[in-house]
């Protein structure tokens, strides 16, 4: 333990890799993102440096600053916090703030979805719903989603996903607003890849508009003279 506790002081990788040789069955469970726990050891190094207090509190032993990062990395494995973008998103909230005291791993986590979000021009969590709602009350003015007055492509393709769960699913609130944040980090990584994002094709509104007096009586006999025709055949 004491060799453990040496190694993760010092960051010896050839230390730990040594240890950790040693017990090679170790289970599956166990087994967390690789992509999450590196970022959670470049974040727990800028954390000492923005969070003075951090060293007199979360991080006053390795054995504290170890059982921390297993939460932070549990946490970002769970969340889809997976890389330097999402991380970068985190850390500038994280500077404006003026606490000398860590973030939980919800706050941060939270704050590095919304930045991210925000980097590709969508819009929070909380908004999407709240112009979602918008669209519910207003779906019916208008002859079909596509003439609906969008603020955006991406909120079309979003919101109107978001009406076909709710209606063929019944999602609950809680279970919209989880939707919520699934649609954004979708769009996100859409819009992140390069990916172009369709407009909606408007429809042409078709109306019915009744044919003059004269036309009508015309094609009214001439139906009236099939239907004579096919009872006589």
């Amino acid at each position: 333990m004491n060799q453990l506790i040496r190694a993760v002081a010092n960051r010896d990788s050839n230390a730990l890799s040594q240890i950790a040789s040693q017990y090679p069955d170790k289970p599956s469970q166990g087994v967390v993102n690789e992509q999450a726990e590196q970022l959670v050891d470049a974040l727990f190094r800028q954390f000492r440096q923005v969070f003075p207090a951090a060293c007199a509190t979360n991080l006053k032993t390795p054995a504290d600053e170890s059982a921390a990062k297993k939460q932070w990395i549990l946490a970002f494995a769970e969340n889809g916090i997976i890389n330097r973008e999402q991380l970068r998103a985190g850390m500038q909230w994280a500077r404006s703030k003026d606490t000398p005291f860590m973030p939980s791993p919800g706050q941060f986590i939270e704050q590095c979805k919304a930045g991210i979000c925000k980097a590709a021009g969508l819009p929070d969590e909380e908004e999407l719903y709240q112009r979602f709602r918008r669209y519910c009350r207003g779906r019916g003015f208008y002859s079909c989603p596509e003439n609906y007055p969008w603020e955006s492509i991406p909120d079309y393709w979003m919101i109107t996903n978001l009406y076909s769960q709710m209606t063929s699913r019944n999602l609950t609130e809680p279970e919209l607003r989880r939707q919520c944040g699934q649609q954004l980090k979708s769009m996100a990584s859409r819009i992140q890849s390069g990916e172009d994002i369709p407009e909606p094709v408007k429809q042409l509104e078709v109306r019915n508009i009744p044919a003059e007096p004269e036309v009508a009586k015309s094609h009214i006999a001439n139906i009236r003279q099939m239907l004579k025709k096919s009872k006589h055949n």
